[in-house]
Formats: C-alpha cells, sequence, structure tokens
C-alpha cells in the first residue's frame, strides 16, 4: 500500500482518489487556500462540492495550513492544481517534497517564461526544485465525474524516468482506468496545452450556426468537422516545431480536443466568440471560470513569432490559430479564414 498525497481539492485532482483507492493506497486530499470550503464539505460527509459525489471511504482530509504534517513520507505527491496555481504550488508546496519522491502534475498547460519562452510544467517545476524531486505530467481526455462513476478511461502519463512511470502506473490503473506511458515529455505537454486553443476554435462554429439561424439551432458538423481537421494539421505542426514527436502524442492532444469540445469550458467561449461576441465580452459572461485556453494562447503566439523570427517556424502554417490569436486582441470579431486552410 503506497501513501498517496493529494495537494488540491479541486475535481481533476479530488477524482484520482478513485483509482487510487480503488488499488488499496491510503489517499490524502489538502485543500489549497481556495479550496477551504470543499475539505470543510468533505470532513462531513466526504461530498466533493464540485464532483457532485461521494469520495471514496477512508480518505483524510486537510487544510492548506496543514500541508507540512501529511507530506513526509508520501510515495506519490499529485499537484491537482490549475495553470493559475502553479507558481503557488512551487513555492509553497515544491520545497516541503522530500527528495526523491515523485510529483505527478495534473495541470494542463504551457508555462510562459516571458520573451517567447515556453516550457512544459514538468521542466518548469524541475528547475524550480532545489532538490532531486521527479516529475510527471498526466494528460489526454478525462471527464473527472466519468472517472468518479468508473467509466472507462483512457490517459497517458509523461516523464523522463521510465521506471518510475512503471511505477506511477502500477499505482493508479485499474480496470476502467487505463494508462499508457512516454518518455516525449515537451510532445506530450504541447499537445495537452494546445488542445485547448483548438478546441475553443471548433467551436466557433457551433456560434456562429447559431448566429445565423438561431439559439439550438441543428449544429452545422460540416463546418465543424473542417475546423477539427485544420487543428489536427496544425497541432502537428506545433508540436513538432517544439521538438515533439507528433506521431507518439498527436492521440492524446486529439482525443482531448473531441471530450473539450464536447463538454468544455473551452467550447463556452469558442460558442460565444463564434455568435459575435467579442472576447472581452465573452470572458465577462463567463465570469469565474478558469479558461486554460485564453492564457495558453497568448504564450504559445509570442513562442512562435520568436520562432518565426529566428526562421523556425512558418507562422503562416496556423492560420486558425492566427485567427483565434487576433480574437484575443479583443478587437476583431471570428472570420474563419477558410480559404487559408
Amino acid at each position: 500500500m503506497a501513501k498517496i498525497t493529494i495537494i488540491g481539492a479541486g475535481v481533476m485532482g479530488s477524482t484520482l482518489a478513485f483509482p487510487a483507492c480503488d488499488n488499496g493506497h491510503s489517499v490524502h486530499i489538502v485543500g489549497t487556500p481556495f479550496d477551504k470550503d470543499t475539505i470543510v464539505r468533505l470532513k462531513q460527509d466526504s461530498l466533493h462540492l464540485g464532483l457532485k459525489r461521494n469520495l471514496p471511504d477512508g480518505i483524510s482530509y486537510y487544510q492548506c495550513d496543514e500541508a507540512l504534517s501529511v507530506l513526509p513520507n508520501s510515495d506519490l505527491v499529485v499537484a491537482g492544481i490549475s495553470s493559475f496555481g502553479v507558481d503557488w504550488f512551487a513555492d509553497e508546496m515544491l520545497p516541503h517534497v522530500e527528495s526523491g519522491t515523485p510529483v505527478l502534475i495534473v495541470t494542463k498547460g504551457i508555462y510562459s517564461r516571458g520573451n517567447g519562452e515556453i516550457s512544459s510544467f514538468v521542466d518548469y517545476f524541475e528547475e524550480k526544485c532545489e532538490k532531486r524531486v521527479p516529475f510527471f505530467a498526466i494528460g489526454g481526455p478525462c471527464i473527472s465525474y466519468e472517472l468518479a462513476d468508473r467509466h472507462d478511461t483512457f490517459v497517458g502519463i509523461c516523464g523522463y524516468d521510465e521506471a518510475l512511470l512503471k511505477k506511477i502506473f502500477d499505482m493508479l490503473t485499474t480496470p476502467y482506468y487505463h494508462i499508457n506511458t512516454t518518455t516525449d515529455v515537451v510532445g506530450f505537454e504541447i499537445a495537452a496545452a494546445i488542445k485547448n486553443i483548438y478546441a475553443l476554435a471548433v467551436s466557433m462554429a457551433v456560434g456562429v450556426s447559431e448566429s445565423k439561424d438561431g439559439l439550438g439551432c441543428r449544429p452545422h458538423f460540416n463546418s465543424q468537422s473542417g475546423l477539427f481537421a485544420q487543428s489536427i494539421r496544425e497541432m502537428e505542426l506545433i508540436i513538432k516545431c517544439f521538438g515533439g514527436n507528433p506521431e507518439e502524442n498527436i492521440v492524446y492532444g486529439v482525443a482531448d480536443l473531441y471530450i473539450t469540445i464536447e463538454s468544455g469550458r473551452n467550447r463556452e467561449i469558442g460558442v460565444l466568440l463564434g455568435r459575435g461576441y467579442t472576447v472581452d465580452k465573452a470572458l465577462e459572461k463567463l465570469r469565474g471560470m478558469t479558461l486554460e485556453s485564453v492564457s495558453a494562447v497568448k504564450a504559445l503566439s509570442e513562442a512562435l513569432e520568436l520562432k518565426a523570427k529566428n526562421g523556425e517556424f512558418d507562422f503562416e502554417s496556423v492560420p486558425l490559430f492566427a485567427h483565434v490569436n487576433e480574437l484575443m486582441s479583443g478587437k476583431k470579431t471570428v472570420d474563419i479564414p477558410w480559404n487559408l486552410f
């Protein structure tokens, strides 16, 4: 039996408690400063307010200020945080993770270093950490409540240490939670991050059809599938541009793209943009939602523009991304550049 400590009581981090508990591990969930109410309720009756489901029996729950009493002797630490909590985890939690303890990052995204430089969260954390702590990241298509209901789910985990990848695989894989592993960290992480951008892009077609035929109209599947095809083409180019292997990792990004288009938060902003909203108006309507796609567009745009300037990338090869980037400036509304695909 392993001791698994999950930092962050959000829906995705908390959902990993299901396969962990089903495999007989000792699970401890520590809330962030924003999870106080969630932890209070979990302590009462194990009901997760976000998942709207009870977590498995036997889990121990802690408020943020109790983290230092929980982290020692952990066999696996899960960073169950959004991209907006990455620096908090690096500054407040990471110094207290014991040397040699693997850390599994749930966050999907890319870290912007400024001046056009980006990195995977695995690489970012390894550079921030002053001790030898191996980092891994999880990605691929997973709706939290479906995993909590123990529906078949297929994901990937990336990291540089194959032996520890196998150890994490053994800890978490179950008859319903199916895991593949890869050492192509860059390709895997880029695929996981940019799928949010392209989910927004494909979902614009839904909003465009509603602007023409009215809310609740029959979807225009031709335009959605056309944007989906262009998204795959551009995702492959971007993965390759940063040194990843698209043949190995595009499957995780495309599968996650599909699921995000169907049900994700980034779908909602894409639909609003398609209806003719500016990005500022759309964000105002979706106030309170965490939208990784918005921050990812800016970081990726700066990185691609730098590579284009250095002759390492042709920005014109990604016209759909370029249009989404224009929309993020707040000065334009949707006008999908079909003739450039």
